[in-house]
C-alpha cells in the first residue's frame, strides 16, 4: 500500500557550534600525550616527542603521571566547557574559585538523564551512587576509576594539579608555537565555517571528520566541533548535558600556509578509488542492489581476492559500507564529492 503523507514536520536534527583556542589545544595535548595506548598512533613524530618530553621539567613530568594515573586531561577538558575563557589565568581564576562541590559537579562528565539524580547523590558523598555510576559504566576504559578518584580526591590538591599541568604545558609546549599554532587552527576554522554554509549537519560532520558519522540522538540538541593538532589523526568524542562534543583532527590543508593549494586527504582518497573501471563498476552494482562478496565475486567473474581489495580501497575512501556481510554505497559521502571538490577549487 502507497502512503501519502501531508506532514509538514522537518526531518529532526542538529545545531553545530564551532569553537577552538589554544586552550583547548593544550588540554587535549595533555590527553594526548598521556593516552599510552594511543600515543605510538600520533601524527606526532617520535622524534617531536622526544623534544617535548626533554622540555619538560621534574615537576611537569611528575604532573602527566598523576593525569596519567588518574585522567584528570577529562577534568581539564570538562573545566573547558563551563565558559570560553580569554586566556591561561582566566582559566586558572576560575579553577582557583571553584568550591569542592562546584569542582565535582563539573568533573564528573554527563552520563546521562537517568543518572542525574545518581551524580548528585555522588557529590554529597554517597557510597552507593558511585557504585551504581560505576556499574553503568563498567564498560567504559576509564570511567569507574575517575569516577573513584574524583569522589576521593582533596579538593585544593586536584586544584593545584589542574592549574600546574595546565599552566606548565601552555608555557612549555604552546607558547614556543603560538604564532603557528593560532595560524593553524584560524584556517581550519575558516575553512570550516565556509563549507558548514553549503552542507547538512550530518553531511558536514561526515566531512570535517574524515568520515565520522553522527545521526541526530534524543536530547541532542547541537553537536560542538573542536580542533586538534596534536591528537591526529584521531577523533574524540564525549558527551555534555544536551550537546554531543567532537574534537577532531585539523584537515591536512589547514597546516600549509599555502592550504588552499593542499586538497583534503580524503577528497584525494575518494577520487582515486573512482579511478578504477572495476571499482566504478562495483559501486553501480551496489547502487541497484546490495551485494555480498561472493555475490560481487560471482557477478564481476573475478577471484575473491581481488574484488575484496577493490572493496578495501573503497571502504577506506568511506565510499562503500557494509553491514551482516552485504555492501552498501554510503550515499552520504558520495553526494558530498562535488560539493567537497568545488569547495576545494574555489578556495581564495
Amino acid at each position: 500500500m502507497d502512503l501519502f503523507s501531508m506532514g509538514t514536520k522537518k526531518k529532526e536534527t542538529y545545531k553545530i557550534e564551532l569553537k577552538y583556542s589554544l586552550l583547548w589545544e593544550a588540554a587535549l595535548g595533555i590527553a594526548a600525550i598521556t593516552n599510552t595506548s594511543l600515543v605510538d598512533t600520533l601524527d606526532l613524530s617520535s622524534e617531536k616527542r622526544k623534544s617535548i618530553k626533554k622540555s619538560l621539567s621534574e615537576n611537569m613530568i611528575a604532573q602527566l603521571e598523576y593525569v596519567q594515573n588518574h585522567n584528570t586531561w577529562k577534568t581539564l577538558l570538562q573545566l573547558l566547557h563551563q565558559k570560553d575563557f580569554r586566556d591561561l589565568s582566566t582559566f586558572a581564576d576560575f579553577v582557583r574559585n571553584l568550591s569542592s562541590e562546584e569542582l565535582m559537579e563539573i568533573a564528573i562528565p554527563y552520563l546521562g538523564r537517568d543518572h542525574e539524580v545518581t551524580k548528585k547523590e555522588l557529590i554529597q558523598g554517597s557510597e552507593k551512587a558511585l557504585k551504581k555510576l560505576q556499574d553503568s559504566t563498567k564498560g567504559n576504559s576509564f570511567l569507574p576509576s575517575y569516577l573513584e578518584f574524583i569522589s576521593n580526591a582533596d579538593t585544593e590538591e586536584l586544584k593545584d594539579h589542574l592549574i600546574e599541568v595546565m599552566s606548565g604545558w601552555y608555557k612549555t609546549v604552546i607558547e614556543p608555537e603560538t604564532e603557528m599554532l593560532q595560524q593553524v587552527l584560524t584556517r581550519d576554522m575558516e575553512s570550516k565555517e565556509r563549507m558548514m554554509k553549503k552542507l547538512e549537519p550530518e553531511q558536514f560532520i561526515e566531512w570535517a571528520t574524515d568520515g565520522m558519522s553522527y545521526r541526530p540522538e534524543p536530547s541532542v540538541y547541537k553537536v560542538i566541533l573542536i580542533p586538534h593538532f596534536i591528537y591526529r589523526p584521531w577523533n574524540v568524542e564525549a558527551d555534555i548535558a544536551g550537546a554531543k562534543v567532537i574534537y577532531y583532527p585539523i584537515a591536512n590543508e589547514s597546516i600549509s600556509p599555502e592550504s588552499k593549494y593542499v586538497p583534503n586527504k580524503m577528497l584525494v582518497q575518494r577520487y582515486k578509488a573512482l579511478g578504477d573501471e572495476t571499482r566504478l563498476k562495483i559501486l553501480k552494482m551496489i547502487i541497484e542492489k546490495n551485494l555480498s562478496l561472493q555475490e560481487l565475486t560471482d557477478e564481476l567473474n573475478m577471484g575473491k581476492t581481488t574484488v575484496h581489495h577493490h572493496l578495501k580501497i573503497l571502504k577506506s575512501a568511506r565510499l562503500v559500507l557494509n553491514d551482516a556481510a552485504k555492501y552498501e554505497v554510503n550515499e552520504q559521502t558520495l553526494s558530498l564529492l562535488p560539493g567537497e571538490l568545488n569547495q576545494f577549487l574555489q578556495e581564495k
